[in-house]
């Protein structure tokens, strides 16, 4: 449960009786409710607030859950003093101006305690009160707010201002609980709102003034612990990531095993594959390519064991898009194919699956096999997973298709691009201005480090045995 979750149960909790005990000495909720109808008339005697029509009585199927029984349920209407904004002209609002603070209801929100706004009018229409609490009734609809001030609201907002003395904390609390239910209210094409007489008609649970005060007391240090286990989890998520990146650093740079001479090298593997490649340019299966220059100093990112290699991807594997979708031009069978929205770092997620039409040829050629390494050329970059099932299935060129030669492991090279791209390598081979491309040009020309077989197998092995311990902290 996330501290948020957490925070949202307790004023559940609340506004439903549960969070503090009942106190026969504290009165009644209908106690306070005519208290609050006596100073509304006295409100309106003095011609400080408008006489209202009476709003309905409350039906058993507006009751959304049981309160206790020195509660009353009553109507937003009936118990609180509303103001609907209404936006000045626009030439009387600048941020130059003498006038007062105004808020369209837009902007400064998410907070316990209204922002600053740099705002203001020389025209004010509708002044929310000091120690109000602000009600977004446009997108987004449902969001609360207290104003320790006087300002002047815009069409977005709904000043809501307690009567008798009841705590301003405890209706800002109350009200929060109520955003889903206010938006599903709501109505509009462009922008959703909801009206003045879904607001005022709201049903809501009404306790004593008493017992409001200690509920806001109860929160607030229920509040205080959950903030405190909220930093703590940040701080468990940040030194999980650092784990994470050490781990991998680690792994990928020859330090997460022991070297064992009985396991040959780098040098030797590489060549057992430039012998397989051979073998498939004479059958006609690869193209022959020309050879690529030796590593520089200036080129090493970093330093690894004299048993490895630096090597580039296509002189290990033989990479390659997926298929461009075209409905005007693909013809074909309809077949399931991947996207980059399905390779995540933790594995390929089958939930949503696309179809498109693949040729005979097409089959043959982006048709996936167990062991394939994808990696996702836009977006971000380099994200990786390995396709491990016997299904068929095919991609589509948001990917690079990696198959390697020689049995190498291919959840070695995953960590690995995990590694490149914690570490901002990756970024030296993206392309693009606003959105951010790996291009076959810039993968072929990364290098990479290779340990020998069964020292990828051993590496891969203790990361999955170490990279859970580093989630468990999160």
């Amino acid at each position: 449960m996330t501290p948020q979750d957490l925070k949202s149960s307790i004023l559940q909790y609340a506004i439903q009786g549960k969070l503090v005990e009942q106190r026969a000495e504290e009165g009644s909720g209908e106690e306070l409710y005519q208290q609050i109808q006596r100073e509304k008339a006295k409100l309106v005697k003095e011609g400080k607030i408008k006489k209202e029509k009476p709003l309905p009585e409350i039906t058993e199927d507006e009751i959304p859950f049981y309160i206790p029984e020195s509660w009353k349920w009553v109507r937003i209407g009936e118990v609180f003093s509303l103001t609907l904004g209404q936006s000045p002209a626009g030439e009387s609002v600048s941020e130059f101006c003498d006038g007062i603070e105004f808020h369209q209801g837009k902007i400064n929100f998410g907070n316990k305690y209204l922002n600053v706004s740099s705002q203001k009018t020389i025209a004010p229409k509708r002044i929310a009160q000091p120690n109000s609490v602000l009600l977004c009734v446009r997108a987004p609809v449902g969001i609360v707010n207290i104003t320790d001030r006087e300002i002047c609201i815009g069409r977005g907002l709904c000043a809501v201002h307690p009567l008798a003395n009841m705590t301003v904390e405890f209706v800002y609390y109350l009200l929060a609980t109520y955003e889903d239910i206010f938006i599903r209210h709501a109505t509009g094409t462009t922008f959703v709102a909801i009206t003045g007489e879904v607001v005022k008609n709201q049903v809501i649970p009404l306790p004593p003034l008493a017992e409001q005060k200690r509920i806001v007391a109860k929160i607030e240090e229920i509040f205080i612990s959950i903030d405190k286990y909220a930093q703590a989890k940040e701080r468990l998520k940040n030194l999980s990531e650092e784990m994470q990146k050490s781990l991998l650093q680690y792994a990928i740079q020859g330090k997460l095993v022991e070297q064992r001479e009985e396991e040959g090298t780098g040098e030797e593997l590489y060549q057992q594959i430039q012998k397989e490649k051979a073998k498939l340019v004479k059958e006609g299966k690869i193209k022959k390519e020309k050879p690529l220059p030796e590593i520089t100093e200036d080129e090493i990112p970093f330093d690894i064991p004299e048993s490895w290699k630096w090597v580039h991807l296509n002189q290990i594997a033989i990479s390659e898009l997926g298929k461009t979708l075209d409905k005007a031009k693909n013809t074909g069978d309809m077949c399931p194919y991947l996207c980059s929205i399905n390779v995540l770092w933790s594995g390929i997620n089958l939930d949503i699956v696309k179809k498109a039409r693949f040729t005979e040829d097409d089959k043959k050629k982006y048709l996936l096999q167990k062991g394939d390494l994808l990696i996702c050329e836009g977006g971000e970059i380099g994200r990786s997973a390995i396709w491990k099932k016997d299904i068929e299935m095919y991609y589509q060129n948001a990917l690079h298709r990696v198959r390697f030669y020689g049995e190498l492991e291919p959840y070695y090279f995953k960590y690995l691009l995990e590694f490149y791209k914690a570490a901002g390598i990756l970024n030296k081979y993206s392309k693009g201005m606003t959105i951010k491309h790996l291009v076959q040009k810039a993968l072929y020309s990364m290098w990479l480090p290779l340990p020998p077989l069964a020292e990828q197998k051993r590496i891969v092995a203790r990361l999955e045995e170490l990279l859970p311990l580093c989630e468990k902290l999160k």
